[in-house]
């Protein structure tokens, strides 16, 4: 499978990116900056220079074509100020899954965030991001283009995957290794009986493997 993924330096990129790299898969990072390109490579990605803020449909499209599947895993990041939650976490989402449509890319995999709504209420940044996520994802819902999942991790945590993990519609707060969801994604666009599901996803005691067959049989 070629894969593209949005956000490609990100920590949980970097991750899947040598998962999918590691199973054979031909994996290609869109990235901001060029010198963030050597990571990738470390990782056996193909880095693509493309700023999500700025790049026109047509030329994200042009990264798209020909790909099996696209994962969207990019983010403003925790220092960030609202306005990047609204043209990062919002408006590169839209941007990504429009060109997947332009491209013909189907298979369609989001990196979103517990509580994300539209409608969720506040004013302090977070807040903001929760709003931001929350109508990207409904933007994605809306593609009948896309055979698309979101995935909604809880709180992400540096310790090392374990590799079990709850995995359902709505499983409650919680936390979850960046390792574990890294597995979960690379699973998940593998397994395309997933698709129309928005899922949350922490720490548990159920194999990923097992874990996504479950629900892609519900």
């Amino acid at each position: 499978m070629r894969i593209v993924i949005a956000g490609g330096h990100g920590q949980i990129a970097l991750r899947l990116e040598r998962l999918l790299a590691a199973r054979g898969d031909e994996v290609a990072g869109i990235i901001r900056r060029a010198e963030q390109g050597d990571d990738l490579r470390a990782a056996g990605a193909e880095p693509v220079v493309l700023d999500l803020e700025s790049a026109s449909v047509e030329e994200v499209a042009e990264q798209l074509r020909g790909a099996d599947a696209a994962v969207f895993a990019a983010g403003a990041g925790p220092g960030s100020g609202a306005g990047r939650k609204d043209t990062v976490d919002k408006g590169a989402a839209v941007l990504f899954a429009d060109a997947a449509v332009r491209a013909g890319v189907r298979r369609h995999v989001v990196v979103s965030s517990m509580g994300a709504d539209a409608r969720h209420e506040g004013d302090e940044v977070f807040d903001v991001y929760l709003r931001a996520k929350g109508a990207a994802d409904d933007h994605v819902r809306g593609q009948e283009a896309l055979d698309w999942t979101i995935l909604r991790p809880g709180s992400l945590t540096d310790e090392p995957g374990t590799g079990q993990v709850r995995l359902e519609a709505h499983t409650g707060r919680g936390s979850i290794p960046r390792d574990d969801v890294a597995t979960v994604l690379a699973e998940l666009v593998d397994t395309p009986a997933t698709a129309g599901l928005t899922l949350e996803l922490v720490g548990g005691s159920t194999p990923v493997s097992v874990a996504v067959k479950s629900v892609a049989g519900n």
